[in-house]
């Protein structure tokens, strides 16, 4: 990467709305772990969403922050915005979820996909911890196939998109959808599908899906690390440049093409070095465990459970 690479610093861009029933989107960048996270909100009311915010965790020290959180709260003052959801696509791998911090900061109702009940009762096993996780009581709404809410005067359809997890879901405001951990940029492809209760076969499914929406919809995704060629983020493209360049899906790809680049290519990955640590933090809507009877809090890790990954 150039000495100039963007890749280390928090980036803030703005999306306008393109017309009726269309959101205004921030995109707020999170260096540490290529996150993108977003504000979208409605013109009309100033009403808003906040989409996959991070809280900030540090692999060496197990210590955690709120900076991340803070940026976003700040641009949500700066544009006089009121939070009316908390979102979240999927319980993250690779980062901390700021969910329960905002409820607690805003008031405002978090939801994430139903399936994050099958997630969690999945991980609960390889954490030996039965009585973990108790999604009904940490989000307040758990979203199925097709259900629809509002912001503000914005309906959001939301699109069950497994693959990279068994409940990942996508989250359609008008001519914005937010497609978190499946599509990557067209120049990098698409998202591992490698995790338990991932399947290459199902992403394959979800970014058809995805790709059926109108030819001008605005994709958001989840994470950008630049490439050997690209030393900035970059988080938004349309449905038809995707259609046309994404390199693992793009043109006249075909699903068997498909499931041996992604199955080749997630055979050589390594697990994300928060992952086993963050699970449990997002698997309870971002809430911190309880207090030990020595007053601090404590993270339960499996060894040699995941040695072959990788």
């Amino acid at each position: 990467m150039a000495e100039t690479s963007q890749l280390d610093q928090p980036i803030v861009r703005y999306s306008p709305s393109t017309g009726p029933r269309s959101p205004h989107v921030w995109g707020i960048y999170e260096p540490d772990t290529g996150s993108i996270q977003y504000v979208c909100a409605d013109p009309s009311t100033r009403k808003a969403a906040l989409i996959d915010v991070v809280l900030d965790f540090d692999p060496a020290s197990f210590s955690t922050s709120t900076r991340s959180m803070e940026r976003v709260l700040d641009l949500v003052a700066e544009q006089n915005l009121k939070v009316e959801w908390i979102l979240d696509t999927h319980p993250h791998a690779d980062h901390a979820m700021a969910s329960a911090q905002l409820r607690e900061r805003t008031g405002a109702r978090t939801g994430i996909g139903e399936k994050v009940a099958d997630i969690a009762k999945l991980w609960r096993g390889f954490y030996n911890m039965p009585d973990a996780f108790d999604v009904t009581r940490d989000f307040d709404r758990l979203f199925a196939d097709g259900d629809t809410f509002q912001i503000g005067d914005l309906e959001v359809q939301v699109m069950l998109s497994p693959g990279h997890t068994l409940g990942s879901i996508t989250y359609v405001c008008g001519d914005a959808a937010f497609v978190h951990d499946t599509f990557m940029q067209p120049d990098s492809g698409t998202s591992r599908a490698d995790f338990p209760g991932g399947s290459s076969s199902d992403l394959w499914d979800s970014l058809q899906a995805i790709l059926s929406l109108p030819g001008s919809t605005r994709l958001f995704i989840g994470h950008d690390y630049g490439t050997d060629n690209r030393d900035q983020p970059e988080w938004e493209t349309t449905v038809d440049t995707h259609r046309r360049k994404n390199i693992h899906v793009g043109g006249d790809v075909t699903k068997a093409e498909f499931l041996k680049t992604r199955d080749d290519r997630d055979a050589t990955l390594g697990l994300p070095d928060r992952m086993l640590a963050v699970l449990q933090i997002n698997l309870r809507g971002g809430r911190l465990p309880e207090t030990a009877d020595d007053g601090e809090r404590y993270l339960k890790i499996p060894l040699n459970r995941f040695g072959n990954v990788g």
